[in-house]
This record gives C-alpha cells, structure tokens and sequence, in this order.
C-alpha cells in the first residue's frame, strides 16, 4: 500500500521540479540588479545604485535625437543706435525770429533695424529752434559793405519727436547739422563699353526723358499757383532789410543722441545662411559716411568708413548684407583747392565689407544650438571679406557744385558764367566813368540806367539807389570799380573751392570683385 503511494508521487515531483527549473532563467532576468538599475544618464539615479551602471546612449542614438529636436530660431534686437541719422525735410515756413519757435516736417529716408523698417519715409518729425546766434563783427561789416544790413543770423534746430505712420510718438533727442536749401543726387557716368549699343541707346533715351522732364518742372513753376508770392521773395531778399525764415523744403540731418529700441525679431538657420556671403557682382549698396572727408585735410591713404543704410538682398531675396554693415576704405588720390581758383579734386574707394554685430551674434546663437545638440559645426558668417567699391552716386548741396566722374572721382566745378559776370562788371564800371564833352564844352556824365547798373554791381539794391540819387560820376565810378574788383578776386584770384563730403553724407557705391594683383 505504502509502496503503490510512493509510485505515485514520484511522477508528481519530477514535474514539480522540472516546472521550477523551467522558470528560474526568466525569474533570474526580471529581477537582475544591473538591468533592473541602469537607468539612462540623463535619468536621475537611486540612491543606492553604482555608477558604474550608469548607460550613456551611444553617438548615433544623441545623432538621431539632435535632428528630432528643432532648432530654436536666433532672437535679434531691432535696436537704433546712437548716432543714427534721421534726414528730415521742413515742410512748412518757420520764422527764425526767438528761440523756441516750432518746427515741422517730414523724414524723407527709410530707417531700418537689421532688416526690418522702423521709421518709415513720411513719418512726421516736430521740433523747435533751439539756439540764434548772433552775428560777429567781422561779418556784419562785410554783408553792410554789400548792402545787406540784415545778415541772416547763424542758429540751431532740435526735433524732439517723430510721429510714425500708425500714430505711435516716439521721444527722441537729436543733435541737428545746418540746413541745406536745395539736394542734388549725383551719378557717375559708367564707361561705355564695345559693344553695347543697346545700353547706350538706353541711357540717351534716359537721358532725354530726364531733359524733358526738367523742361517739364521748369515749366510747371513758372505757371503754377504763386508766382505773385515767389517774385514777393525774390524782390525780399534783394532788400537790404528782410526777415529772416527758414523755408519748406530745407533738410535737415539729425542725429540720435540715444539708441532707439524697437522689440526683437527672429530668424532661423536658413533664413541667415546667405548673410555674410559675398554679394552679387556689380551690386549697389547705399550707405552713409561715419566722418567728413575733405581733399583740404586728407591725403591718399586716409581710412574711409561708411555704415549701410539699407539691407542688401540676393536676386533670390535672401539676406546678404543687414543695415549697419561696415564698409571700410581709402582715399587714393586728394588734391586740395589752390589759388587763381584751382578748385579740389578727391577719390576714395572701399576694400572691405565687415558683417555686423548683429548677425555674427545670431549665427553664433545657432552654431552654439548645432554644437550641442549633435555637435555638428556649423560655419560662421565671414567677419571680413575684400571687395572693390566706387562711388556710383551720392547726395550733396547744391551749393558745393561737386561732380562725380566716370570712376567715382569727386571734384568742384565753377560755373561758366563767371566770365559773363565779371565782363559785365567791369564793362558797367567803366561805362559809369565815361562822359561826353558837347559841342558847347560841357561835359554830361553817363544815363541814370548806367549808373544804377554799376552802382548794382557793387552794392546790390543799396549800390543802385545811391548811385541814383547821387548822380555823381566819382560815386558810380568808385562803386562800379568796387563790384568790379571784387567779381575778379571772387571768380579768378582767390583760392577754389575743396570737395567736401561732410558726415552721414548718403552714398550709393558700386560694388565687385577685388582686382587681382598682375604678377
């Protein structure tokens, strides 16, 4: 009986054993103290864990998870530097009478930030006159030796605050240049080269659009509304007493006494790849100039900088250069006025474009993210390239009569009516010096016509009165030789005049690549 039982469980037991063996492999792997504490590095650790057990993941794992991970796009502050000019053209009569007196007009250049717009053309701009000087002794004597006896006192203008478009005021403090009554923008005639008819062909077709379109506005003056007000003016300023007014259409350049902050704006990796490239062949970049630059001062060799005033752009629109780029320079030939009225002559070009600030900064932002994410290297924008620029066009006073050449040369002119008027001068002076003996033995003195002339030529309007009303032949003789005198000294003998480009002076240079070096 007991024999039967024990037969039976043995069958029982080797099962049971066998079930136990079969389960100890998989029990063993669920409960393994290394699998079961080897947490991923990233992961913080429990307290009681090695950390020999700690599991990095491997190269191509960090790979992968880098490229999952978008990249944060580079933060780029929209800021106005100190400095900056803001060009601004007075678009209503001012009198300059105290200080105090309100200014107005509008700003005639874009402002941009990087690439962005921040002050808009047309946005308004207000200020006041801010200082009037009054004139020195030296120089009341002189204009009261040519008849004006109100000289226009020398003063100051301050804008303290520009409307933008969308109504917003921004507060702006400013150190204002003196006003210029009339700007002309001055091209360089490209050299034609064989072969190009249809591009000269194009430029006479410009250039005749160009005449008849001056033809045009010199016409619409003459008949527009106003004349009565314009000859009213004319007649003013040729009197020896007059108020003095600053006009519409006078500009102004004032610069920021304190930067600007416009917010921040992004851009990503692909939208900065191109900044810092080189720009396309034959591009044109607008800028202005850091410092004056004169041929009475400088000599060949002189740095020469300017800052971009607008973003360069790819034919494919992607971003190039952003305003406030360094364009760095020379003067290669300076020659300073002379007397007998050589006028100066002054060339400069640009070598150099450096990237700005702003962009090294952003894509330094983005080459840190690609480093430590997958430590790939991403190539910075180039700090410096060579270039060769020349001066394709510029924007000066009228008054400077400065011309560019075909190579982007500066120099004075003097206009050709200096023969004409000196002639007349001194025909007029000798024609009030002449008289005629009558068959009586009396002598008559030169017409009242011309002694008022030659009186005119020395005095202006006050010259012209006075040798009417004197009717004296020693008078209008010693008056005319005056004006004579003087138009010879001022057109032949004195010292010419030197080409000044005075500071934030807008320019638009041609750019290409650096000429090689003949071996």
């Amino acid at each position: 009986m007991y024999l039967s039982r024990i037969s039976m469980g043995l069958p029982l037991s080797l099962i049971c054993v066998c079930v136990a063996l079969g389960q100890s492999p998989a029990e063993s792997s669920q409960v393994d103290p290394a699998s079961a504490s080897a947490p991923a590095c990233d992961a913080a650790p429990r307290e009681d864990a090695d950390a020999s057990l700690c599991a990095p993941p491997s190269s191509e794992e960090a790979k992968l998870a880098a490229e999952a991970t978008p990249m944060v796009p580079a933060t780029i502050p929209l800021t106005i530097p100190t400095g900056t000019p803001l060009r601004i053209a007075v678009d209503q009569r001012a009198r300059i009478s105290h200080p105090g007196e309100a200014v107005h007009g509008k700003v005639v250049e874009t402002v941009y930030a990087f690439d962005q717009v921040v002050i808009p053309a047309g946005s308004i701009a207000t200020g006041h006159v801010k200082a009037i000087t009054p004139v020195s002794g030296v120089r009341r004597t002189m204009a009261y030796a040519n008849g004006d006896f109100s000289p226009f006192r020398n003063y100051e203008v301050s804008f303290d605050i520009v409307t933008l478009p969308d109504g917003k005021q921004l507060p702006i403090t400013t150190t204002v240049m003196p006003g210029t009554a009339e700007v002309v923008h001055l091209v360089s005639n490209p050299a034609k080269k064989p072969g190009t008819v249809d591009r000269a062909k194009t430029e006479a077709k410009g250039k005749i659009a160009e005449a008849k379109q001056q033809a045009r506005e010199g016409w619409q003056k003459l008949t527009a509304p106003g004349k009565m007000q314009r000859l009213k003016e004319f007649l003013l300023a040729q009197s020896p007493y007059r108020h003095q007014y600053l006009q519409p259409g006078t500009r102004f350049v004032a610069d920021l006494g304190a930067p600007l902050q416009f917010g921040t704006t992004t851009r990503t990796g692909e939208q900065l790849a191109t900044v810092g490239t080189e720009p396309t062949p034959d591009s044109t970049l607008k800028a202005r100039l850091v410092a004056e630059v004169s041929s009475a001062t400088a000599s060949r060799g002189t740095p020469v900088t300017a800052l971009l005033t607008e973003p360069l752009y790819s034919p494919t629109h992607q971003l190039i250069l952003p305003a406030n780029t360094r364009l760095v320079g020379q003067v290669v030939k300076a020659q300073p006025a002379r007397k007998l009225h050589r006028n100066g002559e002054l060339r400069v070009i640009f070598e150099r474009i450096e990237t700005s600030e702003e962009a090294l900064q952003a894509q330094a932002q983005l080459q840190q993210q690609a480093q430590a994410q997958a430590e790939l290297s991403q190539a910075p924008a180039e700090r410096s390239q060579a270039m060769i620029g020349n001066l394709e066009g510029v924007e000066v006073d009228k008054r400077s009569n400065i011309q560019l050449d075909e190579e982007g040369g500066a120099h004075t002119t003097t206009s050709k009516t200096r023969y004409l008027s000196t002639g007349l001068a001194v025909m007029l002076a000798a024609a009030a010096s002449h008289t005629e003996v009558e068959h009586d033995g009396t002598t008559e003195m030169a017409g009242p016509g011309v002694r008022t002339a030659a009186g005119g030529s020395g005095f202006r309007l006050t010259g012209a009165l006075l040798s009417l009303v004197a009717k004296s032949t020693p008078v209008s003789v010693a008056i005319g030789a005056y004006g004579a005198s003087m138009s010879i000294y001022a057109n032949f003998l004195s010292r010419g005049h030197d080409v000044i480009l005075p500071k934030d002076t807008p320019l638009e240079i041609g750019f290409g690549p650096p000429h090689t070096k003949a071996q």
